[in-house]
Order: C-alpha cells, then sequence, then structure tokens
C-alpha cells in the first residue's frame, strides 16, 4: 500500500472515532480545505471545522471506501450518516474526496457533494423547494460560516492551533 493511501485511511478511521486530532494530524500545517459549503478554509478553520464537527456528531456514522493514492494525488469515497443538529433530521452525505499530498501530509483536500440533495435531507421542505437555488446555497454556506468562526472565538483553544 502506498504511504499516501495509508495516511487517507487513517484519516478516515479517525473520522470514524469522531477523533478530531488524529484526523488533524494527517494534514499538513498549511492544509487547505473546500466542500459544497466549507468552501475555500484555511489550515486553522479546517482544524477548528473537524474539531467542531466531531464534537457535535454524537450521532455520527461513516464509511468509506476506495481510498487510492500515489505519491502527489489521492482520492477516497465516504458517506456520512447523522442527525443535522439545526432540525433533528437525519442526512446521509454522499462525498468523493480528493487529496494532494506534501511532506508525507495531506496539504489539500476537497470534498464534492451535491450540496441541493443535502439541503432536501438537512432541512426538509424549505431545501426540497429551495435547495437548488444558488442564493439558498449561498445563504447555508454563509450561516456555516458563522458557525464556525463562532466556535471558533468561543473555544480558542480547540480552533484552529
Amino acid at each position: 500500500m502506498h504511504p499516501n493511501q495509508a495516511l487517507i485511511e487513517q484519516f478516515y478511521r479517525a473520522f470514524q472515532k469522531r477523533d478530531a486530532e488524529g484526523m488533524i494530524a494527517c494534514y499538513h500545517p498549511d492544509v487547505a480545505f473546500s466542500d459544497a459549503v466549507f468552501v475555500g478554509l484555511s489550515a486553522a478553520e479546517a482544524r477548528g471545522m473537524w474539531r467542531m464537527l466531531c464534537e457535535r456528531g454524537k450521532d455520527l456514522t461513516l464509511e468509506f471506501s476506495d481510498a487510492r493514492a500515489d505519491d502527489s494525488t489521492g482520492s477516497a469515497h465516504w458517506e456520512a450518516r447523522y442527525s443535522f443538529s439545526a432540525t433533528g433530521r437525519q442526512v446521509h452525505n454522499v462525498i468523493d474526496a480528493s487529496f494532494e499530498f506534501r511532506d508525507g501530509k495531506i496539504i489539500r483536500h476537497t470534498d464534492r457533494f451535491d450540496l441541493g440533495r443535502w439541503t432536501r435531507m438537512a432541512l426538509g421542505l424549505p431545501g426540497l423547494v429551495l435547495g437548488w437555488t444558488p442564493f439558498f446555497q449561498n445563504a447555508v454556506r454563509k450561516k456555516a460560516r458563522k458557525g464556525l468562526a463562532d466556535y471558533m472565538a468561543q473555544n480558542p483553544e480547540r480552533a484552529g492551533g
């Protein structure tokens, strides 16, 4: 197994245990993260996001598969099931991840998933009716970024460091 494939598997095994510190240990200090909700996070924001999500994801279950990597890039498929905290609604998010590596760590992590599908599951009727619109999706992104900023401000010891 390529060492970078082992690193991806280590990352997701830590995620399965909601072990944010184990996940962060797989990241390069200058990592960049992006997905459909948290677009363009800095390294500190990415670390804060995983800490926040692992803390709050009390019923989170995660499966991953197809982890692959070479010297510079990698990918994996993962699926998360959890209750969305704002509504209590059940979410089954299906994600394809891509990675870039530097110095034996993940330097870039990009998750791709259908934000319209996610809003339907997480938000119910408003997500069903409006979840496909750029305006609604941008509002979801803005609220998530505010939630992350608030978490980092309220938990400086758990934030980005």
